[in-house]
C-alpha cells in the first residue's frame, strides 16, 4: 500500500473557504465560529507550527481555496461525494455535525480539531519514528488531546499538541508538549485522546483508556482523517454527484441547545 503522497503547496499562506451544507443546526453562531477559529489560527497555532491561513466564509467551493465543509453525517445524500480534496485537488476538511453531537462533542472544538491537523498535514502523509521502534507515528496534531478545548472568543477550541511532541529525545517536563501544558512527555496520550500509528503493514490506534477505546469502535469514522489514511490515493470531490444529492430532500432535524460560550470538559 502506498502511504506516501504528493504535498501541496505551502510557500502561500492558503484561503479556506467555510459552508454550512448541514441541515442541523450547528450550536453555534458560523459567523461568530469562524472569527473565532480565525483568531484560534492566528493567536494560538501560528506562533507554534507558523501554519498561517485566511477563512472565507462561501456557499461553496472556492476555485484556488482549501475548504472546510459542514454536513449532517455521512450518510447525507452527496456527502460521500466531497472525497478527500476540493475539485482544484486541494484540501478539505469535513465537519459531520450530526454525528458529532450524537457523540456529545461541540462542533466548534471538531472543527478548530480538523482545521489545525489539516494545517500541520495537508496531505494527510506525515509520519514519525517514536517509542515503538517497530512503528510509524502519525503527525496528527489534535489526536492526542482532543478531549481538551479553551474558549476563544467564548467559544471553545481544541488542544493541540506542539512539534516537540513528536521529538521523542525530549526528557519528560523538559519543554511544552500541548497548549494547554497537560502532556508531560513526547507521544503521551491523554485521557480521552488515541494516537494513530501504521505497524505490521496496517494503520492502528493507541488509547489511553478502554473506555475512550469502546468510544472510537462506535464512532462513524467515514470521511475522517483516519480512514483517509489507509487510502491508495485521495480522490477530488464530485460536484456533479453532490449536486445531485442536494436535491434529495432531507427533513430538517429538531433545533438542539446552543453551546456558545461553553467549553467541553476533559474526559
Amino acid at each position: 500500500m502506498a502511504i506516501a503522497r504528493a504535498s501541496f503547496n505551502q510557500g502561500a499562506a492558503p484561503r479556506i473557504a467555510v459552508f454550512n451544507k448541514a441541515s442541523t443546526p450547528l450550536g453555534v453562531d458560523l459567523d461568530k465560529l469562524i472569527a473565532a477559529l480565525q483568531v484560534y489560527i492566528d493567536k494560538h497555532v501560528v506562533p507554534i507550527w507558523a501554519t498561517p491561513a485566511t477563512l472565507v466564509k462561501s456557499s461553496d467551493f472556492v476555485k484556488g481555496h482549501w475548504a472546510i465543509v459542514f454536513l449532517d453525517n455521512a450518510d447525507q445524500p452527496g456527502a460521500l461525494a466531497y472525497h478527500d480534496l476540493t475539485p482544484d485537488g486541494l484540501p478539505v476538511s469535513k465537519v459531520f455535525v450530526r454525528t458529532t453531537l450524537d457523540n456529545g462533542d461541540l462542533v466548534s472544538v471538531s472543527t478548530s480539531h480538523e482545521l489545525v491537523e489539516m494545517l500541520v498535514d495537508p496531505a494527510i502523509n506525515l509520519m514519525t519514528t517514536g517509542p515503538d521502534p517497530k512503528a510509524m507515528y502519525a503527525y496528527e496534531s489534535a489526536d492526542p488531546v482532543e478531549a481538551l478545548s479553551f474558549n476563544v472568543n467564548r467559544i471553545p477550541m481544541s488542544d493541540f499538541v506542539y512539534p516537540a511532541y513528536f521529538e521523542d529525545f525530549h526528557k519528560p517536563g523538559s519543554v511544552k508538549f500541548d497548549h494547554l501544558g497537560q502532556v508531560s512527555k513526547p507521544f503521551q496520550v491523554l485521557k480521552g485522546g488515541y494516537q494513530i500509528l501504521f505497524k505490521s503493514g496496517k494503520w492502528t490506534q493507541v488509547f489511553a483508556s478502554e473506555a475512550k477505546k469502546k468510544h472510537f469502535k462506535k464512532e462513524d469514522r467515514r470521511g475522517h482523517r483516519s480512514e483517509q489514511r489507509k487510502q491508495d490515493k485521495m480522490l477530488r470531490a464530485d460536484p456533479k454527484r453532490i449536486a445531485k444529492g442536494e436535491k434529495v430532500k432531507v427533513a430538517a432535524p429538531k433545533a438542539r441547545p446552543s453551546i456558545d460560550g461553553f467549553a467541553r470538559r476533559a474526559r
